[in-house]
């Protein structure tokens, strides 16, 4: 399944995600960002299972803001996942 998020309070703007029927993690985009760092935290999410990385990711911060790059992958994660149900 293929998803798309609008993140909010980042310098990334989106995040275009691919689920497996099983929860693993196909593929991850994020539009925007510090394109390295997140190139790498694509890259090893892939082959996750999505409950996995939103366990690790959820809640991380950027400096002052109350979110990050990551937990809003792990939002994109969640909403996709109840997509799905």
């Amino acid at each position: 399944m293929k998803y798309i998020y609008r993140n909010r309070g980042t310098c990334s703007v989106a995040t275009n995600l691919e689920l497996n029927d099983d929860h693993t993690i196909a593929a991850i985009e994020v539009i925007g960002g510090c394109n390295g760092n997140l190139k790498g935290i694509a890259s090893l999410l892939v082959g996750m299972k999505a409950e996995d990385a939103i366990e690790k990711m959820k809640g991380i911060t950027c400096g002052p803001r109350p979110t990050s790059c990551p937990d809003q992958i792990s939002h994109a994660l969640a909403e996709a996942l109840a997509a799905m149900a």
